[in-house]
């Protein structure tokens, strides 16, 4: 079982930068893929970023790629998701998932967290 905890969101200009951050419990954190989603008002929860549980493999959906950045320390149970030259369109609550296979769809991760919320304004 593994529960998960997203931080960092909030209210930020366009252009400018957050950091989530997700934080898991358990032992097993450094086993398990984990992945950021997203959900707009009105709109489906979509893939934005994962990455493996070494870190040696990160994968992005085309409208944030160059922009974000997701990284995991596992030594501290977390992993981040770095948002930069943030756009209106960016403004959603994000989500981050856990699985040991991972991938870019829904129904490939397990464990969920609550969500935080992202607001870009302009």
């Amino acid at each position: 079982q593994v529960q998960l905890v997203e931080s960092g969101g909030g209210l930020v200009q366009t252009g400018g930068s957050l950091r989530l951050s997700c934080a898991a419990s358990g032992r097993t954190f450094s086993t398990y893929t984990m992945g950021w989603f997203r959900q707009a008002p009105g709109k489906e929860r979509e893939f934005v970023a994962r990455i493996n549980w070494s870190a040696s493999s990160t994968y992005y959906a085309d409208s944030v790629k160059g922009r974000f950045t997701i990284s995991r320390d596992n030594a501290k149970n977390t992993v981040y998701l770095q948002m930069n030259s943030l756009k209106s369109e960016d403004t959603a609550v994000y989500y981050c998932a856990a699985d040991r296979g991972g991938g870019n769809e829904l129904w490939n991760y397990r464990y969920w967290g609550q969500g935080t919320q992202v607001t870009v304004s302009s």
